[in-house]
This record gives C-alpha cells, sequence and structure tokens, in this order.
C-alpha cells in the first residue's frame, strides 16, 4: 500500500513519528533477515545430514517450522510497514486525491481493527500451548505459538505509527469513528443476524468482504475480518478458533519452500545468471521477425523453473529486453502486454508458489503437480508466440545483426551454469536428495557458488534487501493463507461447502460443465482476490467435488491456476498486470488494448489443456 502524498494527506510527516517508523522498521527488518538465513542453513543441513552423511538431523523440520512461523509473522509486519500486503486498488486510485487519502487511512484503520480483534485470543492460544512439548526438540510448543500475540502487537504498533505518518488527526478521527460505527451497527444487529440463517453467508462474506476489499484493506485482514465478524455475531464459537485456524493454514511444512523459492529469484536476478541466459536466447533467435518476443516468452519459462515469484521473474526479464526491444520499434503498451500475460502463463512452471500452496491445501502431490505443470505451460507459450508472430510481421530488421555461430556458442557456454540449475532442482527432487521443501535451498547454495565463482559478481550491498523483500512477500503470502483457512472453516461450518457441492455436482454436462463453470470462476477470483487467496479460499471446497465427478485432480489443479492467472494479469483488476506495469515503467492504459488478444490466445489455450487432460496428467 503506498501512503498518501503530503499533499493528500494535509500533513508533513510528524519526526517523531518517523523516528518510530524508522525504529520499528529495524525491529522486525532485522530479525525476519536472519531467520532467512536461519531457515536455509537449518534446512540445506538437514539435506547435508542425511544424503552425504546418512545421519538424518531428526529435528531440524521442527526448527525450520518454529523458525518459519517468526518468519512469516515478521513478514507480515514488514510487509504491513513498506504497505505490501496483497490488496485491490483499481478502485481507491480512481478517486479524488482527497478521498484516495481518506481511503488510505481508513484501510490502515481497518486492519489495526482485525488485530485488535484477535490479540487477546493470540495470546490465549499461546498461552494454551505451554502444556505441550515438541516431540524432537523437547522445548514448549509456546515458543512457537507467541509469534502470534507478539507480531500482531507489533503489526498495531506499526499500523498506529503509519496512522501518524501519513494522516491528520482529523482524518485519523474520521476514519476511526467510521470504523467504530460499522462495528457498532453490526454489533447491534446481532439479534437479527440471529434469525438470517445462511443470508449471513452473503452479509459478511459477500457484501461486507467485497466493500472491506474494494475499499483497498489488504485482502488478508478483509478476510480476517469477515470471518471474525461472522462467528462472533452468528455464532457461539470462541473467537480463539479464528487464530487456531490460522495457525493450522500457516503449519503446512511445504510452506517453508515459500521464502526460500522468493530468495531463489532474487539471486538468479543479482548474480546476472538471468542475465545470462537471455543473452543467450537473445542471440539464438532474436534476429528472426518477433525474436525478441520470443526471447521474452523464453526466459520468462526458464527464469520461472528457478523462482517461484512472478515478480522477480518479470523483474529479470524485463530491464534486460525492454531497451532493446523499443530500440526495435516496439510500443510499450505491447511489450507489457506480452510481459504481464507471460506471468500468466508460466503459472504452472515449477517451482511457482501457487502450485506450492495449492498442494499444502488441498493434499495433491507437490511432485505430481512439478511434473503436470510443464507441458501446459509451453501449450501457452506457444500460444502467445502465435500472437506475438502475427503481430511483429511489419518489424523493422534492417538494422538487426544476425549472431554468429561463434557468439551463438560463447553466450550458450555462459549461460550454462544457469540454463541447468532448473534441471538440477527437478533432479535433487525425482531423485530423493531433498523433499519439495529442502530443494530450494540446493539453489539458493548453487546460485551463490555460480555467482562468486563463475560469473564473479555478487551485489552484497544488496543483501539485506533481498533478505527483508523475501520475509515481506513471504509474510504477505503467509498471512493470506491464515487467513484464508479460517475463513475455509467458517464457510464449511456453516453448511456452505455441502451446498456448493451439492449445487456443482447436479451441474448438466457433468465433468464438462464443473470444469468450463471452474474456469470462469477462478478468472473472477483471480481477477479480484489475487492467485494464493483465491486458491486457498475455494480450493479445499472444489476440489472435493473435481473428484467427485471423476476430475483427474492434478488435471484439474493445473486448469484453474492457469484460469486464475488469467485473472491476476488482466486489467483493469489483475494486479498483477499493474505488478508489469511497475516493473516495466509503462502507463498501465497503454497496455489494455494490446494484452486483450494475448488474455483470448490463453483463454483459448486453457480450454484446450481442460478438454485435453493428456497435456497435465501424460507424464504422471
Amino acid at each position: 500500500m503506498e501512503p498518501a502524498t503530503e499533499a493528500e494527506a494535509g500533513v508533513s510527516l510528524r519526526p517523531w513519528a518517523a523516528k518510530a517508523d524508522a525504529f520499528l522498521g529495524h525491529l522486525v527488518e532485522i530479525p525476519a533477515a536472519v531467520l532467512v538465513i536461519a531457515e536455509v542453513v537449518v534446512l540445506f543441513a538437514g539435506v547435508v545430514s542425511r544424503y552425504v552423511f546418512d545421519r538424518p538431523l531428526v529435528w531440524s523440520d521442527e526448527l525450520a517450522s518454529l523458525c518459519f512461523l517468526w518468519l512469516g509473522l515478521l513478514g507480515a509486519c514488514v510487509a504491513l510497514r513498506r504497505g505490501e500486503h496483497m490488496r485491490m486498488t483499481a478502485m481507491v486510485t480512481a478517486l479524488p486525491p482527497r478521498g484516495r487519502a481518506f481511503i488510505e487511512v481508513l484501510a490502515i484503520a481497518a486492519s489495526a481493527a482485525f488485530l485488535l480483534l484477535i490479540v487477546m485470543p493470540a495470546y490465549r492460544f499461546a498461552l494454551n500451548e505451554t502444556f505441550i512439548t515438541t516431540p524432537a526438540l523437547g522445548i514448549s510448543a509456546a515458543w512457537r505459538a507467541s509469534a502470534l500475540p507478539v507480531c500482531a502487537a507489533l503489526m498495531i504498533l506499526i499500523a498506529l505509527v503509519r496512522l501518524a505518518c501519513v494522516a491528520s488527526t482529523r482524518q485519523v478521527v474520521e476514519a476511526v469513528a467510521l470504523t467504530l460505527a460499522i462495528g457498532a451497527v453490526l454489533y447491534l444487529m446481532k439479534s437479527v443476524f440471529a434469525d438470517l440463517g445462511n443470508i449471513n453467508l452473503v452479509i459478511f462474506f459477500v457484501v461486507l468482504l467485497a466493500a472491506a476489499i474494494f475499499a483497498g484493506v489488504p485482502i488478508a485482514f478483509a478476510f480476517g475480518l469477515g470471518t471474525f465478524a461472522y462467528l462472533a455475531l452468528t455464532t457461539r464459537v470462541p473467537m480463539s478458533i479464528v487464530v487456531s485456524r490460522m495457525d493450522e493454514g500457516m503449519s503446512h511444512l511445504i510452506l517453508l519452500a515459500v521464502p526460500l523459492f522468493v530468495l531463489l529469484g532474487y539471486l538468479i536476478e543479482t548474480t546476472g545468471m538471468a542475465r545470462a541466459m537471455v543473452a543467450f536466447l537473445a542471440a539464438l533467435v532474436g534476429h528472426v521477425r518477433g525474436g525478441l518476443s520470443y526471447v521474452l516468452l523464453g526466459a520468462i519459462f526458464l527464469v520461472s523453473g528457478i523462482s517461484g515469484a512472478k515478480a522477480a521473474d518479470m523483474a529479470a526479464v524485463a530491464p534486460v529486453l525492454f531497451p532493446e526491444m523499443k530500440a526495435r520499434g516496439a510500443k510499450p503498451g505491447e511489450l507489457i502486454a506480452l510481459l504481464s500475460s507471460s506471468g500468466a502463463m508460466s503459472e504452472t512452471i515449477p517451482p511457482s508458489l501457487v502450485l506450492i500452496t495449492i498442494g499444502s491445501v488441498t493434499g495433491v502431490s507437490i511432485a505430481a503437480l512439478f511434473t503436470g505443470g510443464l507441458l501446459p505451460a509451453l501449450v501457452l507459450a506457444l500460444a502467445l508466440a502465435g500472437v506475438a508472430w502475427w503481430r511483429s510481421r511489419g518489424e523493422d530488421l534492417s538494422a538487426v545483426r544476425r549472431a554468429g555461430l561463434g557468439e551463438i556458442g560463447r553466450t550458450f557456454a555462459i549461460a550454462l551454469p544457469a540454463l541447468i540449475l532448473p534441471f538440477v532442482i527437478r533432479f535433487a527432487v525425482v531423485e530423493g536428495i531433498a523433499t519439495a521443501t529442502e530443494v530450494s535451498t540446493i539453489g539458493i547454495v548453487y546460485s551463490v557458488l555460480a555467482g562468486l565463482l563463475i560469473y564473479r559478481r555478487f551485489e552484497w550491498h544488496r543483501l539485506r534487501a533481498m533478505l527483508v523483500g523475501t520475509a515481506s512477500l513471504s509474510g504477505a503470502i503467509l498471512f493470506i493463507i491464515g487467513a484464508a483457512t479460517a475463513m475455509a472453516w467458517a464457510l464449511t461450518q456453516s453448511g456452505f461447502s455441502g451446498q456448493l457441492a451439492s449445487f456443482m455436482s447436479t451441474l448438466p454436462g457433468g465433468a464438462a460443465s464443473f470444469m468450463a463453470m471452474s474456469i470462469v470462476v477462478f478468472v473472477i477470483l483471480g481477477s479480484v482476490l489475487e492467485g494464493i487467496p483465491a486458491i486457498v479460499l475455494f480450493g479445499p471446497l472444489l476440489f472435493p467435488i473435481a473428484e467427485a465427478v471423476g476430475i483427474n485432480d492434478v488435471h484439474y489443479a493445473i486448469v484453474v491456476i492457469l484460469a486464475m492467472g488469467i485473472g491476476l494479469f488482466a486489467p483493469p483488476f489483475g494486479v498483477g498486470y499493474y505488478t508489469a506495469c511497475a516493473i516495466g515503467r509503462v502507463n498501465p492504459d497503454e497496455g489494455m488494448r494490446p494484452i486483450m488478444g494475448y488474455l483470448l490466445a490463453l483463454l483459448i489455450g486453457v480450454i484446450v489443456i481442460a478438454a485435453v487432460p493428456w497435456f497435465s496428467i501424460g507424464f504422471l
């Protein structure tokens, strides 16, 4: 979330607030960065001890899990301070400056309200965990669970300081008053809600949730507010259940891979590995008509096979290719359209964070998802290449020099260490050297060694920024998963999941109509909720239905992820599209028309993949 400017907020930054903000920044960023390093060390030590010395460290997963929860929640604190929690901003940015400034303040106030609601239940949850002893380390489980109340309290402080930094006293009072007024009205209507039955689901999970999301409240906090309000006002469930469900959602061991693959994405960019791959592809096909478009697609495909974060993939490729593509006459809107659609295309290329997430919340094999995701991504890449070829028919190649065999060979030799990294990662998983959780540490160590010994490039001054950025993105993802898990539990307890299953399973046309409906639903959800929240919230509800109507779980996972990717990178709501615009430094308006052709190609490709399961499961 970008803070309001001084003009919008109507106040200059208060000196004491600036100092408090800097202090809180150091307080959460330094331990978060240290914990990222600790995760890498612990998990890599586990791999070496088990595979090299045949002496497994029985405590490594338990210690890594403990560190991970602290890392994730401290990362959520960092993301709140830096405004990096996922949120819908399309409506907010359309407002005049004064209205936008007030909505920004209201979003912070609403986030603080949710944190205030859960801080005491989180404390009680941690207190109850003191009676549990961990099996491997033999320590109290409270060491791990205390991350919830401690980081909730830290986020409250951060939210209050942010209010002091970006808002006038009047704006703060108005935002807090409005938040309290909404809460009071809902509380006074508690007796009314008791008689409404499932209409409450519409009130809390459609109306209230949509209002919060479109008002710019970070999606994780909007999920939490909707869930807390629904359970508090319509049921007798103790509110500690919200915290315990959040903890459950954030405790999947496979999620340990999230920060490590994010860090790996930063490393391949800072060590020059991504640039080397792009240079080789450019030498290979850069001279043909539309060649640099193919290079961009190929580079995203390769880089996505190393990093799990799409923003990191695009940031590694775009700065290298865009200047030359512009020199060849490509329009900025066309460039950003291709970059954004390539992000949607690569959602299923392992080790995608979305693949890891969907496996963790639905129980689908991560290894099977990694295998099944490659060919569908290739199908979509070919569809995008077809559109790029059609649009590049008039490209002027008179000044373009064709690379000789010597140059191609030289760039290949330079890129080879980077090109084999995706195969190293896959080999380590398939051969049982490392689990899907641990394999990212092998990639990290490989990248660091390649950067230092082969490419002779490692930007040490960026190390802290990379570690903090890793913690921030990981924290934003983890907090959404926790909040969405609590929300999914509430929907299940309400009976909604059973009713949804009954409705979807009785659709005329059986599996075909269910798949078609799922594509439409996930395109919309990807646009409104972003990818991971949509997957976490609706995956556990829809996957059992897919299985009941005879759809393979890996095939269904691949199709809904790709459909979600289309929504995520489609304007006017898709956050991924605006991320691509920010990376390419292009006005979003310029890409609105050019991207439509690419989105149509993606949609046709997804329909083909849905109709032909072999693309997803033919090599399982």
